[in-house]
């Protein structure tokens, strides 16, 4: 992506290193399927990064943190109560949490070094993330309440981009302590370390399927960015995309049937959409500006993501075939991040 683009998924998505065709992928031609809930998602509209909440057909927009400092990296407990993110408001990046209006606001972490890409429990109780207080950069874990802070890895190296498992046993990670990042999987209290992916290629950013069966993660062991999946042991690795172009960002749809993804195989970044096993690869939108950042509603019928293709960076909606794409919001200024509410 871009340069805003990188910038917006740097703080603003939650750690992550986003398809015409057969299915359409007009915007506005269809009616879009009808989907309650909200979409949270950051925006520089009033000067700096703030993050917003939005219903699912673009109305009701309204400013949650309303600070002069950067917020971001938002992400919706899964009882869909409360929203941990990142803010620099107090100098540093650090660990907040409010409830879902905005109200009850509280810092999780208070150090001199960055925290940040929280990342929820299922039954909302806890929260990992990444800190670099003890010099590099390490998965940790608390309590929702601040309480219990916990260093998980513990070690010289750099380990990020925690993942719960959905039984919450258990989180996946990535880590460079082998000499070249890895996928490694760890119990929840940081014991039975395991290097899932081991190979002499850089492989991170794993996703649990919502079932817990399998794992999807980057790798760039086939000289260039391609998703896989694999068993929660290591087993049976895949190449679900297979092609010579960058390929990342996997969202697994709730069902775990599919996967929507980034690449850049048509020559700019689109959203795509692949079958769990590798089939049936789609291309979900077809415009010469980049599109990105993919997120399934909840009951998977639509796809929120970001889009520049009005000149700056907006949030768009689209059914889960590619059709009725809608823009979201319609400013000046740059929104992006989006996050449905469960």
């Amino acid at each position: 992506m871009k340069t805003t683009s990188a910038a917006i998924a740097g703080l603003f998505v939650t750690c992550l290193a986003v398809l015409t065709a057969a299915c359409g992928g007009g915007e506005g031609d269809e009616e879009l399927t009808f989907t309650t809930g909200r979409i949270a998602f950051v925006s520089e509209r009033d000067g700096n990064y703030e993050i917003y909440v939005m219903n699912a057909d673009g109305s009701g927009q309204t400013n949650l943190t309303d600070n002069p400092a950067d917020d971001g990296a938002l992400v919706w407990s899964p009882d869909g109560s409360r929203i941990a993110f990142v803010s620099e408001r107090d100098g540093n990046r650090e660990v907040y949490v409010m409830n879902a209006d905005g109200s009850g606001l509280t810092r999780l972490t208070d150090n001199p070094a960055d925290d940040g890409a929280p990342v929820w429990s299922l039954d909302s109780s806890r929260i990992a993330f990444v800190s670099e207080r003890d010099g590099n950069y390490e998965v940790y874990a608390t309590n929702a309440d601040g309480s219990g802070l916990i260093n998980l890895t513990n070690n010289s190296s750099l380990d990020a981009a925690p993942a719960w498992s959905p039984d919450g046993s258990r989180i996946a990670f990535h880590s460079d302590r082998d000499g070249n990042r890895e996928v490694y999987v760890m119990n929840a209290d940081g014991s039975g370390l395991t290097n899932l992916t081991d190979n002499p290629a850089d492989d991170g950013a794993p996703v649990w399927s919502p079932d817990g069966s399998r794992i999807a993660f980057t790798s760039a062991r086939d000289e260039n960015f391609e998703i896989y999946v694999m068993n929660p042991d290591g087993s049976d690795q895949a190449n679900l995309t297979n092609n010579p172009s960058y390929d990342s960002v996997a969202v697994w749809s709730p069902d775990g049937s599919r996967i929507a993804f980034d690449s850049d195989r048509d020559g700019n970044r689109e959203v795509y959409v692949i079958n769990a096993d590798g089939s049936g690869l789609t291309r979900l939108t077809d415009n010469p500006a980049d599109d990105g950042v993919p997120v399934w509603s909840p009951d998977g019928s639509r796809i929120a993501f970001m889009s520049d293709r009005d000149g700056n960076w907006e949030i768009y909606v689209m059914n889960a075939d590619g059709s009725a794409q809608t823009r979201l919001t319609d400013n000046s200024a740059d929104d992006g991040g989006p996050a449905w509410s469960p």
